[in-house]
């Protein structure tokens, strides 16, 4: 694995050079070994059980944060358009999560925030939204000043990540308005930095796609506006800022198509999402008697590779290609926020925890039976957004 000089992973294609295993699948870091060719990964998540995956950000999450993001590496290029053969498409996702996509969204502006720059995402975001019909975005660009300009250092793993955030957003929220705010690195200081400057340019909605250890509240609770976290990709417990109460934490679940009733969709658990008892204390709205601390996960989306969503990215990878992780269900509920259009009104994922909107979410499956809640999951998956 090379570290470069500011001891950040510098990826490239599919090289493996490092093996972890988790309960999923293998997981590798990526060697700087070239791109893999603009084209869709061919992923038939009807027909495979365990992907071998790679770490788009790599190193410990003590101080720090990094991001979900888990890059399917056991599949081939193939240059046919994404859809389930190669990681699911907006349409799909629209369709499985039953989201009024193509009539809400317009005037909100949803924020993603990540560390280092990706100098290629707008005309990635460009090319992922024409590839599957959706309407040319309302994108900004921002350093964490504010600033159109003067970019942190570029990162090939954290620029997977950068794409995959804004593509997410846009695949259930083609209308909504997306600010990017990319920190200076991945240390707390700079991305807190981000993410106030997010909410000072208008936010309501703010997307994160990492985790760690030394995060502060106060940059995830501001009055008015909805945080969103990946929960993690790691099984039993959840980093920060998901754990805290004032931070929707979003959990990954896999996505089949077929089966599932009327719905046509069957979703299970993901065994690798994070969830569990925190250490921060208990919100008001919570009752369950799992843990006497703040319990996650409040909602989930799919996120389990081995069901993963295309992504174009031309930066770390060259093109096309599948990848899962929790780094892809929180935008999903970001961009769903973003629909629902009463991000100032929500109070963390308290809106998740209220009976009379469980109605309003697929119930999933754990366990071989069809559950109300499950830490990995939440309380479900979005049918619409009357739980919003």
């Amino acid at each position: 694995m090379k570290i470069s000089k500011h001891g950040r992973n510098a990826l490239g294609a599919f090289a493996v050079v490092a093996m972890l295993a988790d309960c999923n699948g293998s997981q590798a870091a990526l060697s700087p070994s070239g791109p893999a060719g603009a084209a869709v990964l061919r992923a038939n998540p009807r027909a495979s059980t365990r992907a071998t995956t790679a770490l788009a950000c790599v190193g410990n999450r003590y101080g720090v944060a990094q991001c979900d993001a888990l890059v399917r590496t056991d599949v081939r290029p193939n240059a046919a358009p994404a859809g389930p053969a190669g990681g699911f498409a907006p349409a799909d996702l629209q369709k499985a999560y039953n989201l009024p996509s193509a009539s809400r969204g317009a005037g909100q502006i949803v924020a993603i925030v990540d560390a280092y720059d990706n100098p290629n995402v707008a005309s990635d975001l460009a090319q992922y939204r024409a590839a599957f019909g959706l309407p040319p975005a309302s994108f900004y660009k921002y350093n964490q000043d504010g600033q159109k300009g003067h970019y942190p250092a570029g990162d090939t793993g954290w620029g997977i990540e950068i794409d995959l955030d804004a593509e997410m957003v846009s695949a259930v929220c083609p209308n909504c308005t997306i600010d990017l705010v990319e920190a200076n690195s991945n240390s707390w200081s700079d991305l807190e930095k981000a993410e106030a400057e997010a909410v000072t340019l208008g936010a309501h909605v703010v997307s994160n796609s990492a985790g760690g250890t030394g995060a502060k509240q106060k940059y995830f609770d501001t009055k008015g506006v909805t945080y969103v976290a990946s929960s993690g990709d790691g099984g039993f417990g959840v980093g920060e800022p998901a754990a805290f109460d004032s931070v929707v934490a979003v959990g990954g679940t896999t996505l089949v198509q077929g089966g599932g009733g009327e719905r046509g969709w069957t979703e299970s658990a993901w065994s690798s999402s994070s969830g569990g008892c925190t250490s921060q204390p208990k919100p008001l709205w919570q009752h369950d008697r799992t843990c006497a601390f703040r319990l996650a996960n409040d909602v989930s989306a799919v996120g389990d590779p081995n069901t993963g969503v295309a992504e174009y990215d031309t930066y770390g990878v060259g093109g096309w290609f599948v990848v899962g992780g929790t780094s892809v269900s929180a935008p999903l509920i970001a961009g769903i926020f973003g629909l629902a259009g009463n991000a100032t009104k929500q109070d963390g994922g308290r809106t998740f925890w209220q009976k009379a909107h469980h109605p309003y979410l697929y119930r999933i499956q754990s366990g071989g039976k069809y559950v109300r809640y499950s830490t990995s999951g939440g309380w479900g998956t979005p049918d619409g957004i009357g739980a919003l």
